[in-house]
């Protein structure tokens, strides 16, 4: 039987182990908002309530389709496995919107240059790549959180007007939605922490 002096020194113990790893989901959050190279996306609303976390928009990209014949390695079977992971690359256009200008399945075959970033995606298992002609990652940026009763009415503006998103990445592709952008102007940033 555990004596009370245990008991206390392990419950501590467990407390810290506990504030240690969400403290470090955070710094690994913050880390790629702060230092991420910032990407500008274009966005298409979906849907706009959480019952359980609030409004909200569903955001779809450009780069939320890809184009089967950018993708350079595409598998011998022709079917992606369960959580496939794609690598792409995208380039600022004309307009300053980042696109696909690359994909690959895995890792790319080089480093990104300097006007290039990563973003890593992920396909869901059973795309028929000899039938399809675009595949849809998930790339972890699909929603994005609004003060209550904002979301409604964002998604009516996205609707007539063109909004973006910027969107830090970190180094190994891993990205983070750091502003919602209404053409030029910041409607909402997140927080560091």
């Amino acid at each position: 039987m555990m004596t009370g002096k245990r008991l206390v020194i392990s419950a501590l113990v467990l407390a810290l182990v506990q504030i240690g790893f969400l403290s470090w989901i955070i710094a690994g959050r913050a880390a790629i908002l702060r230092d991420g190279k910032q990407v500008l996306l274009k966005v298409e609303p979906i849907d706009p309530r959480d019952l359980l976390r609030g409004d909200y928009v569903r955001l779809g990209y450009e780069i939320s389709r890809i184009p089967v014949k950018l993708i350079a390695n595409v598998p011998a079977g022709k079917l992606t496995s369960d959580d496939t992971s794609i690598v792409v690359r995208l380039k600022r256009g004309a307009d300053g919107y980042w696109a696909a200008a690359a994909a690959w399945f895995g890792q790319a075959p080089a480093p990104a240059a300097t006007d290039e970033a990563d973003i890593v995606g992920h396909v869901a298992e059973g795309w028929d790549l000899s039938a399809a002609t675009t595949i849809a990652p998930d790339y972890g940026i699909e929603r994005f959180y609004l003060p209550e009763g904002e979301g409604m009415a964002i998604e009516n503006d996205m609707r007539v007007r063109p909004f973006g998103v910027r969107v830090a990445i970190a180094a190994n592709g891993t990205a983070q939605i750091k502003a919602l952008m209404d053409g030029d102007k910041t409607l909402f940033e997140e927080p560091l922490y």
